[in-house]
């Protein structure tokens, strides 16, 4: 079990960091899900949905403590589980609570939203409260995919909620995952057009995978579905990398493609391994080299506040060559890459222009990015550079 994390480690003040809320209620768990996330919406106490929002305020007071006195958050992020399960005026609270403590945003405020969880109401709610940008979880547009991932949502319900957004003069993201047993390259190539003509401004596009103690890691490992094939995603990712580049998009991290000035910023914040503090169940942080992470279960991890106690479940202060590593792996999955590590051999270096894995004239110039291929191996040339 991991030792409770020393938050006199964190020392601040820093100029820049961000904020994330996980919100950890479904209404039905995805089998291909391994997130903290429970459809039990009662746990009893501050632990259930009805009054998970006053819970949290009360972890964003007590980190206000800790982290005074620094800048605004630049961004903020809900995700989940699926956040628009708590009523709008939650959100809102919860949004407010981290304004009056620590200032209010001056990026982006992104909520993750299911299409079956939001009325054109909740939107201009959320959008009054101080939400700018919306990440809808698409997934696929052929309902038997739906089925196969355990989505309630129809094609529909897409269509609705994309419409609303754009009309309120909202940013909008989809989520797209392929690989699902049973799509065909049709399917797949249906699932782009469609997701193309909800003109939003960010698309992010996952292929499947089968973690263990999922439900469908139990089907495949049982042979009622098959495991994705390799190769197929590999094509799939293609036929994305085309569609959307014809389209306007850009991408800007192997799986996620947007119009140019429309990137999240969020997320660059993890892919730079910038400063994040996570309130929730199971959310982790990261600030200037410590990470740490909050107790999984939401009675154990209410329990902890109820006692007036950080509900850290566990952390640790990060090597010099560890930040190293993990600058690696962040950032070379961005299209800018990354400089050429310190004592890198350029034999290296060489081998990957030879597979072409990354681009030769930049690093040549002392810079790696990925090509295509590259992308698709993003690890070997991950573990190529850690192992030099």
């Amino acid at each position: 079990m991991a030792e409770p994390f020393d938050l006199a480690r964190i020392t601040g003040p820093v100029d820049d960091f961000s904020v994330y809320v996980h919100i950890p209620f479904c209404s039905v768990r995805c089998g291909y899900c391994d997130f903290n996330t429970y459809t039990n919406l009662d746990f009893g106490g501050g632990a259930s949905a009805s009054r998970f929002a006053e819970t949290i305020v009360q972890e964003i007071e007590m980190a206000g403590d800790v982290l005074q006195p620094w800048a605004p958050p630049h961004t903020v992020f809900f995700g989940g589980g699926t956040p628009t399960l708590l009523p709008a005026t939650d959100l809102a609270h919860i949004l407010g609570a981290i304004s009056n403590t620590f200032g209010a945003p001056t990026g982006e405020v992104t909520t993750e939203a299911n299409p079956e969880s939001v009325t054109k109401e909740d939107l201009a709610r959320l959008q009054e409260a101080g939400f700018t940008r919306f990440s809808f979880g698409m997934q696929s547009a052929r309902p038997h995919v739906l089925d196969v991932l355990d989505r309630v949502h129809t094609p529909g319900q897409v269509d609705n909620v994309t419409g609303w957004a754009r009309e309120l003069g909202l940013e909008f993201s989809v989520d797209l995952i392929y690989g699902a047993p049973g799509e065909s390259l049709d399917d797949w190539q249906t699932s782009l057009d469609v997701a193309i003509a909800l003109e939003p401004g960010h698309i992010s596009a996952y292929g499947l995978t089968i973690e263990e103690g999922t439900k469908m890691g139990g089907q495949v490992r049982r042979g009622e579905l098959p495991e994705p094939d390799p190769d197929v995603l590999a094509t799939k990712y293609e036929m994305a990398d085309d569609a959307l580049s014809a389209a306007g998009y850009e991408w800007y991290e192997v799986s996620n493609w947007a119009k140019p000035g429309l990137e999240s910023q969020h997320n660059r914040a993890y892919w730079t391994n910038a400063n994040w503090w996570g309130f929730g169940p199971g959310a982790h942080s990261h600030i200037d080299g410590s990470r740490f992470w909050n107790i999984k279960h939401p009675i154990a991890y209410t329990g902890k506040l109820t006692q007036g106690e950080f509900p850290i479940g566990g952390g640790e202060a990060l090597s010099d060559s560890e930040r190293a590593e993990e600058d690696i792996m962040l950032g070379i999955r961005l299209k800018e890459g990354i400089l050429v590590p310190n004592q890198t051999p350029s034999e290296v270096i060489a081998s990957l222009i030879a597979e072409e894995l990354i681009d030769g004239r930049e690093a040549l110039a002392g810079r790696i990015r990925l090509t295509r291929r590259g992308r698709l191996l993003a690890d070997t040339v991950i573990r190529a550079l850690w192992e030099a």
